[in-house]
């Protein structure tokens, strides 16, 4: 409970001095730590008490997104990769749905976009495999350049406060190389262009993985749910096009399946996009999270995150994201 304020502000600090990351990581962790301190209140037992961090989660996560089936599945499966604990899901999905409510009467607005969907046909579905099996790339891409820069900044660079201190300036000099502030925050504004207008330029998606790198890797606070999604929406609506899809659409199968690749949530990105998008495009959409699930192996995003099953088979293999056959 104790590291609740401290987290909450240095990822306001973060996101005051143009940290390139989103706001889920803190909400995550703050939600969770509340959901913790609230069972030990209650004298709940250890296993009612890991329910109760798993409600925190959840309700902190549908409080920013507005979605509340996803980030549902999302606290009670990430962090292990092929167990799902049912007894969660009606106390998870009722914080969900208080959160929700409470962030509405507060005037905090659902993530919502406006997808026109090309109509169902086998050329299309083979079109969105393609871009879905490019996404599963970009999301290895993304988790491998996150982890090496915390690994190296680290190992490089051993004071914390230098190693913010140099990151920070690195990031106003990529800034002002950029010419503006796209890639700075969350970047939601660049988000909400590639999905409703079929808007970004054809970088945007390196660079901010770029800036997001840095930013995590300097010791600067956040989530990298957002940042993903910026990747996926902004990838996808460049490459998309190339393949025979509409720019919009294409946006929003790339942030679906970067997503989904880079936390290892298929059900989960599957509801959120539905939920962000609406249902038109669900069998594009699930085909999408299949595919990069299957093809971004076993990168993610959370070092802790435990895979209990293999993707390929079914036999349990007990290891960690970046770390497959480590038992």
């Amino acid at each position: 409970m104790s590291l609740t304020p401290a987290i909450f502000l240095f990822t306001v600090l973060t996101h005051l001095g143009g940290g390139s990351v989103g706001r889920e990581g803190a909400a995550l962790q703050m939600g969770g730590s509340l959901g913790y301190t609230a069972g030990k209140w209650l004298r709940l037992s250890d296993e009612d008490r890991r329910v109760a961090v798993l409600m925190g989660m959840a309700a902190f996560f549908t409080a920013l997104f507005g979605t509340p089936l996803a980030a549902t599945v999302f606290a009670i499966g990430v962090a292990s990769l092929g167990l799902f604990c049912h007894a969660a899901l009606l106390p998870c999905l009722l914080a969900s749905l208080a959160a929700m409510g409470v962030s509405g009467l507060l005037g905090v607005a659902p993530t919502r976009f406006q997808v026109a969907v090309p109509a169902l046909d086998a050329v299309t579905l083979l079109r969105v495999a393609g871009l879905a099996a490019l996404c599963a790339l970009v999301s290895m891409l993304f988790c491998f350049c996150v982890h090496q820069a915390e690994h190296l900044l680290s190992k490089s660079v051993k004071n914390p406060w230098l190693r913010a201190a140099l990151g920070g300036a690195a990031l106003i000099a990529l800034t002002l190389l950029a010419g503006n502030m796209d890639y700075n925050g969350a970047g939601m504004n660049i988000i909400a262009a590639a999905i409703e207008e079929g808007r970004a330029l054809p970088w945007a998606f390196a660079l901010k993985i770029l800036f997001t790198a840095l930013s995590l890797g300097a010791g600067f606070k956040g989530g990298e749910v957002v940042p993903s999604f910026f990747v996926g929406a902004t990838f996808g609506c460049v490459i998309g096009p190339l393949l025979g899809l509409p720019a919009g659409f294409a946006a929003a199968v790339g942030l679906t399946a970067v997503f989904c690749g880079a936390t290892n949530s298929p059900i989960a990105s599957l509801l959120l996009a539905v939920e962000m998008f609406g249902g038109d495009g669900l069998l594009f959409y699930a085909l999408a999270c299949a595919l990069s699930n299957l093809l971004s192996g076993y990168a993610g995003l959370y070092s802790s995150q435990q895979v209990r099953y293999d993707k390929l088979r079914m036999r349990r293999i007990d290891a960690h994201t970046n770390g497959y056959g480590e038992k």
